[in-house]
């Protein structure tokens, strides 16, 4: 057999009569398993097993990743052919099989992260060897994307792992370092380096000349035992209670993933893969999933580069970073800056605040050093770097600043002139408000086309959104300095237009004053509460707004100048005004909101509640409940795209699932219109706005849309060509 180099991989023989497979995808960002990739490699693994001189096969990469999982781009065309595609998933499971049953040993000598396909073309091998370096990742994230491991994954993990280990893998998307995965069983052994990890891979074929796997070992014992033992079926049975607790039936990757496992090990191997890929195909034209990918893959991943910021702008390097205000959410943009490696200069009023702001660095650092994480000297390397100050001309170097003081204009008038003062005339100011106009604010700005809103979520350490929202003077270089600074510290940025509240916290609004309306109208509070984490919200309205507290809500109302509000927004300020005043309920930072906090123990709904609201009263039914927490938040986030706040549908999306936490499944707040069906959607909304009143308005664009037969992807287009 010939070597062979090409733009996929390269395949030399040596004397030693084994075959090196080196994947090397040139034209890929990264070696992706895609058609196109697998139907090459087993072609010469074919011509190897046939080829008498070849010893055996390893099969590594030559890139830093070995290969982190599937070319989602080609996954998020499929459907629309099942039998096709389920045809061409099972010649793929016959093809590794006969790899597999050759009796030619296959060696993965893996020197890079190995995820979902890429593992699993692992696992096709007889013997897998990983480099033991930190940053090599293992496992399947297929669950992530509303997919399940549909090269063959599913069905071997339960023979490496054992039921349980396997289960954790496959339905939590389980990610693992190479002494993990040893431990665990999913890989043989461990190199510590390049040239060990081949000497090993070598020296494995050299004694192992007719390999058997696992799955075809009568021999072999699943770790934990079999389905049928007392220990596999206490493990199934509870395994599907936890998955029917954690998803209500809104992902079916994972409900499928347990049917694959379950019924995969009670028949031989090649009848469990075709089990596998009649799932995977199901999967791969569920809503879900196209969703999932969209969304959770396609968009996130585009926005995390910087897709937003403007083109021609060159790159805004940030090297030194001033923070204004050292309280929760500057700490936490000082920690996260520095760990990128910027010089931060974190001023508070006084010194002992600025100092506190930087010790919450420290006690991140110090829980990441009991974790295993980090090191005393990273630690140090870091918190060097963060400069506490009570002096407004420290500011004066710096090429950017964020102010995060308390949402107050007076005092954040203040704190930018100050500061302007003394910061470069070329340098960008940007304002973390959460809820105030970038317009209002920059009018304390003596340059308001560098004044731009940076908004960070809480914690900041822990949250992936920043919300950057352009003002009506803002220009195209701040955008810049803003996406650049947002990617440089490993955020997902998307830019809004300027409206009180902006995006995501006017969207996330509606959610919690649809549970308190409904809590109010009758509803029992557990009801609210349950329903919405029963459709995919990570809490309950009522539970978020004592994180938030009820305060806050009552300020930003208060401050509001609009001399016409909301009817909605009054009597959400009514009942928050109600709960404080006259109850002292501010929310869970003083142990009473909605719930009760009690020091120690488990947070509990108020028994108030009942007597205040009634909520003994026959009311609403689960599936109208679950509406109105839904469709309220999607109808709030159509009239942010419909006024131009949002620029594009991925972008609310994006800031819906990142930023409050809206169900993934449905692809986000606008996706959600289409996976309930426009139609539907209307017809729903035109029935609450009878019953409930006009914040269930569908604007004019939407219904011309639907009669267009449109998706809310081609909102542009449609709404362009309707009108």
């Amino acid at each position: 057999m010939q070597n062979i180099k090409n733009d996929l991989f390269e395949f030399v023989v040596g004397e030693d009569g084994i075959g090196i497979f080196t994947i090397n995808q040139v034209n890929n960002p990264t070696n992706l398993f895609s058609s196109a990739f697998i139907n090459a490699y087993l072609e010469v693994a074919k011509q190897a097993i046939a080829d008498e001189n070849i010893a055996g096969v390893i099969v590594t990469s030559g890139r830093s990743m070995f290969m982190p999982g599937a070319d989602l781009r080609e996954l998020n065309k499929m459907g629309g052919d099942p039998a096709g595609q389920l045809q061409g998933m099972l010649e793929m499971h016959t093809a590794f099989r006969e790899i597999e049953t050759s009796g030619k040993p296959f060696v993965a000598a893996i020197n890079g992260t190995a995820m979902g396909g890429g593992l699993e073309l692992c696992l096709a091998c007889h013997h897998r060897i990983v480099l033991n370096n930190i940053k090599i990742k293992l496992g399947f994230p297929e669950s992530k994307v509303g997919l399940l491991p549909g090269g063959g994954g599913t069905v071997k993990a339960p023979y490496l792992l054992g039921i349980q280990n396997a289960l954790m893998y496959l339905l939590q998307g389980l990610e693992v370092r190479p002494p993990k995965a040893l431990k665990d069983g999913l890989i043989d052994e461990l190199a510590e380096n390049q040239e060990e990890l081949i000497a090993k891979a070598k020296d494995w074929i050299k004694n192992n000349p007719k390999p058997v796997q696992a799955w075809d070992n009568k021999k072999h014992r699943i770790p934990g035992g079999n389905i049928w033992t007392p220990n596999g079926m206490q493990v199934m049975m509870g395994a599907a209670g936890n998955l029917t607790k954690m998803t209500h039936g809104n992902y079916p990757a994972q409900r499928y993933i347990l049917k694959v496992v379950h019924d995969g090990l009670q028949v031989p191997i090649d009848r469990a893969l075709e089990i596998e890929a009649r799932y995977f195909t199901k999967l791969v034209d569920s809503k879900e999933a196209k969703n999932m990918i969209r969304t959770g893959f396609m968009g996130i991943q585009a926005a995390k580069k910087g897709k937003a910021r403007p083109k021609e702008e060159p790159k805004y390097e940030i090297k030194k970073l001033g923070i204004l205000g050292a309280g929760m959410m500057g700490a936490g943009i000082a920690y996260v800056s520095a760990k990128a490696g910027m010089e931060v200069v974190l001023k508070d009023v006084s010194m002992e605040g600025a100092e506190k702001g930087k010790a919450y660095s420290t006690k991140l650092l110090d829980k990441a050093i009991k974790r295993g994480r980090s090191t005393e000297e990273k630690k140090q390397a870091l918190l060097s770097r963060i400069t506490p100050t009570d002096d407004p001309s420290q500011m004066a170097g710096c090429d950017l600043v964020i102010e995060a003081v308390f949402e107050d204009p007076t005092l954040k008038d203040k704190v930018t002139k100050e500061t302007e003062a003394v910061l470069a005339e070329d340098k960008v100011y940007a304002s973390n408000t959460s809820t105030i106009p970038i317009t209002l604010l920059a009018k304390s700005s003596k340059r308001p086309e560098q004044f731009i809103g940076i908004h960070f979520f809480s914690p900041v350490d822990k949250m992936p959104l920043v919300e950057i929202i352009v003002g009506e003077k803002t220009e195209a270089k701040a955008i810049a300095a803003a996406v650049d600074y947002t990617v440089a510290i490993g955020k997902v940025p998307i830019v809004v237009n300027d409206s009180r509240g902006f995006y995501t916290s006017r969207c996330f609004g509606t959610f919690a004053s649809e549970g308190i309306f409904m809590l109010e109208e009758g509803v029992p509070a557990a009801m609210v509460e349950n329903v919405a984490k029963a459709k995919g919200m990570p809490v309950g309205p009522l539970a978020v707004t004592d994180e938030v507290t009820l305060t806050l809500g009552m300020h930003v109302y208060e401050s509001d100048p609009s001399p016409n509000k909301a009817v909605y927004q009054t009597r959400m300020y009514e009942i928050q005004k109600n709960l404080v005043n006259n109850h002292e309920r501010k929310g869970k930072k003083w142990g009473k909101g909605f719930y009760d906090y009690p020091e120690g123990g488990k947070k509990k709904l108020w028994p108030g509640l009942k007597e205040l609201y009634n909520s003994n009263v026959e009311t609403l039914d689960k599936e109208t409940v679950g509406k109105r927490i839904l469709h309220r938040q999607a109808l709030e986030a159509y009239r942010c795209l419909e006024e131009g706040v949002l620029r594009s549908t991925m972008d609310g999306d994006i800031g819906s699932v990142l930023g409050w936490g809206f169900p993934i499944y449905t692809g986000g707040a606008l996706s959600y219109i289409d996976f309930v069906g426009m139609d539907q959607f209307i017809q729903d909304c035109d029935a609450f706005a009878e019953t409930f009143g006009p914040r269930w308005a569908v604007p004019d664009s939407l219904r011309a849309m639907a009669a267009a037969g449109s998706s809310i992807h081609e909102f542009g287009k449609a709404t362009a060509t309707v009108g």
